[in-house]
């Protein structure tokens, strides 16, 4: 009896363990066409290699890493396949950036920048602003559910983007500092899975965390990929709904 009953639990353990890897998958799976609105595709020299928000006609919202010359960059909307023109892509040039006065490249503390469009993005079906967290939404709570979504790259040690954009669920985690000591600041948010296998990674940067239909975070950085002992490190979008309104309304340029 004892030799059968260890070799049920051993055969139980082979199948978590293969579980297990057959979720990690990090870019979770295709979204249905045009049902994220407000995502963007920051592209350089036409080639896709950070994400970002729509939060006005003429606005998005990114990380300050992915950071280009604002002549050698376009941002694509309603955007699903990089690889199909499916022809609903709205392909904007960029009139100017502007990066957070407090950015720090080593520290990634305040990493956030906003891309002035040259021209409005024509709302309609496939395109919409997201609503944006600010000091009256209700605190984030531990384990609240929240979306990630991009082009990035889909699998651990693989370098190649996904061609069709993709979203995962991850979780907010509390007391980030525990896992990255010293780096957390009040200006991030840490999310992803406690088992690993769920998370952003590199191609996603930029792109929007969103929580309770609001945006929440902008991918950031973190210590791998679908770590279970390195979350997602996300910039804390409500700690900058001022500075994006103060830019935007005194912003004169055409």
């Amino acid at each position: 009896m004892s030799l059968l009953i260890r070799s049920a639990v051993l055969l139980h353990l082979v199948l978590l363990v293969r579980e297990t890897l057959t979720q990690r998958i990090i870019g979770g799976q295709e979204v249905q066409p045009y049902s994220i609105k407000y995502q963007a595709s920051i592209q350089y020299n036409r080639e896709h290699y950070c994400g970002g928000t729509l939060i006005q006609p003429q606005w998005v919202v990114s990380a300050a890493h992915c950071w280009r010359p604002a002549q050698l960059i376009q941002v694509v909307l309603s955007e699903h396949s990089l690889e199909v023109n499916e022809g609903f892509e709205q392909v904007i040039n960029v009139s100017k950036i502007i990066v957070h006065n407090s950015y720090n490249y080593k520290t990634f503390n305040n990493d956030i920048m906003l891309i002035k469009l040259s021209d409005p993005a024509h709302l309609n079906a496939n395109v919409q602003p997201a609503p944006v967290a600010d000091g009256n939404t209700p605190a984030l709570q531990a384990a609240t559910t929240c979306t990630v979504s991009g082009w990035g790259v889909t699998r651990l040690y693989n370098y190649y983007l996904s061609p069709v954009l993709r979203s995962v669920n991850v979780q907010i985690i509390p007391r980030c500092e525990y896992y990255y000591s010293g780096k957390i600041t009040d200006n991030m948010i840490c999310a992803g899975s406690r088992l690993g296998g769920k998370d952003s990674c590199q191609g996603d940067s930029g792109g929007p965390l969103i929580c309770n239909g609001n945006l929440e975070g902008i991918v950031s950085w973190g210590i791998g990929c679908a770590n279970p002992y390195f979350p997602g490190v996300y910039t804390k979008v409500r700690n900058y709904n001022i500075w994006m309104d103060w830019v935007i309304s005194n912003d004169n340029s055409n």
